[in-house]
């Protein structure tokens, strides 16, 4: 009787402890969702320190403390530095035309411990996002010149009638140099201490990227993931010396090819449902890719009772060219679904509207997978991320829902990205949100994308804004 009741109070105890945790938890959560930074870092290391927790929980609850640090370097801007920018093209602006851009989610901002607190690019976006601010800013500044645009209308046109003539569906490569450099200033960590580094690196697996020739690499040792890895990299460890930056540098050569189908819908075949492929790539996937009610109603409005894979395809894709213009960023690993960020914030950069892209696909039985690396045109420079689309009877087929919102005067041209890609592409990662190689032992700066590069020591992760990136690029003929 005695054991068994010393097993009761035992469990008491438990449950009590275990409330009161869970309790702590809801608090911590609740600050967080509340824009109360400084009280949930508060909470949170008192909960580690009172409570034996197991490395996971720890290494959980101090990313969460890290993603509060990465939403206060997204959100840096006070009122009067969004005015100061607004005012060059609404001398007018006032505290009800803010308000109203903010409610439209034009003009992003969120209470930081009791401080309204704007995007970094939040006013830059509001002349991106909001048609009106759009109208008067070209009113002032007039349309300029979109050289990236200009090149298209040009190389574009030759892509289509090569990829006609060819078995392959391409046209004639690009051979490019890249040189690729991370930079860590002096003194960023104690010297001795080692810096370990993941660059990007070409994927050998795709065949509109071929010749790839390795010819340098800064360091005395390094480890090239094998294409299995979905993320493609090239690992450096450097020992850090004292007042001298730590620099990471490789270069290499390779051909992109374009690649254009020219599909009909009558070309596309019935799916093999039970084929690993299409169970795979028409699956959800956490966290991005969820089939939420939000995406259920939206596939719904944009689909409607079409079925053909390639006019659904379509579809989505005049959607998002018609409804999500381009505008900067936040960082990936901030935002918790990225597709309903999308729709609920009314725009998006290349990479929410392709994991939106993607997940419409899915949820509708077509198998989309995401594609990404950079944009390499002449000029024009940049991090950019796609998709893959399967066609039965076709294979995977390039698709760039951030470029299919360019406009050009020939309908074919227009319709070029919705079953093609041009020649400057560098692809570096064929999904999102996969392991480096090797591991890393903290938190990733980018939990979703590999495009800039990722560094850590023994003290912890080293976020974007502790070094910096440079992609040189040189055309060959």
């Amino acid at each position: 009787m005695k054991k068994i009741l010393i097993m009761a109070i035992l469990t008491l105890a438990l449950c009590s402890c275990s409330d009161k945790k869970q309790k702590t938890i809801d608090k911590i959560n609740t600050e967080i969702a509340a824009g109360n930074f400084a009280a949930a870092d508060s909470l949170i290391d008192g909960y580690i320190a009172r409570n034996r927790l197991s490395d996971d929980e720890i290494y959980g609850l101090n990313f969460q403390k890290d993603l509060m640090h990465r939403k206060r370097l997204d959100f840096r801007k006070d009122k009067e530095d969004v005015v100061e920018y607004i005012s060059k093209y609404f001398p007018e602006v006032d505290d009800a035309m803010l308000e109203k851009w903010e409610n439209t989610k034009a003009l992003e901002a969120m209470i930081i411990d009791g401080k309204k607190k704007y995007f970094n690019s939040a006013a830059r976006n509001l002349f991106r996002i909001d048609k009106d601010a759009r109208k008067r800013k070209i009113e002032i500044d007039g349309e300029g010149t979109d050289e990236l645009q200009l090149l298209l209308e040009t190389h574009l046109p030759e892509v289509m009638e090569e990829a006609k003539k060819s078995a392959i569906r391409q046209s004639s490569p690009e051979k490019m140099k890249i040189t690729y450099t991370l930079t860590l200033p002096a003194n960023t960590v104690p010297a001795n201490e080692t810096v370990r580094c993941w660059l990007p690196y070409p994927r050998t697996d795709n065949r509109r990227q071929t010749n790839i020739e390795l010819l340098s690499v800064d360091a005395d040792s390094y480890l090239i993931s094998p294409d299995e890895y979905p993320h493609r990299s090239l690992y450096i460890e450097k020992t850090a010396k004292e007042n001298e930056p730590a620099v990471f540098k490789y270069s290499f050569v390779m051909s992109s090819a374009a690649e254009w189908f020219d599909l009909k819908p009558e070309d596309i075949k019935p799916y093999d449902k039970e084929s690993e492929l299409y169970k795979k790539y028409t699956a959800e996937r956490s966290t991005h890719v969820i089939f939420s009610s939000l995406i259920k109603e939206y596939s719904d409005k944009i689909v409607g009772d079409e079925t053909n894979p390639l006019l659904v395809s379509n579809k989505i894709l005049q959607y998002i060219k018609d409804n999500y213009p381009w505008a900067s960023a936040l960082e990936y690993s901030t935002m918790a679904n990225i597709p309903e960020y999308v729709i609920e914030n009314n725009h998006g950069d290349c990479g929410m509207v392709g994991l939106l892209y993607i997940t419409l696909c899915r949820y509708n039985g077509i198998p989309a997978k995401w594609q990404s690396g950079f944009m390499l045109h002449p000029g024009d420079v940049n991090l950019h991320d796609w998709a893959e689309t399967y066609f039965e009877g076709i294979g995977w087929v390039p698709v760039d829902p951030s470029f299919i919102r360019r406009s050009f005067a020939d309908s074919d041209v227009n319709a070029f990205y919705s079953n093609g890609i041009d020649a400057y592409r560098w692809i570096v990662n064929d999904d999102y949100s996969q392991e480096l190689y090797p591991a890393k032992k903290y938190p990733r700066s980018e939990t979703v994308d590999f495009q800039r590069g990722e560094v850590e020591w023994n003290g912890g992760n080293l976020y974007f804004n502790k070094w910096k990136w440079n992609i040189n690029v040189e055309y060959i003929d």
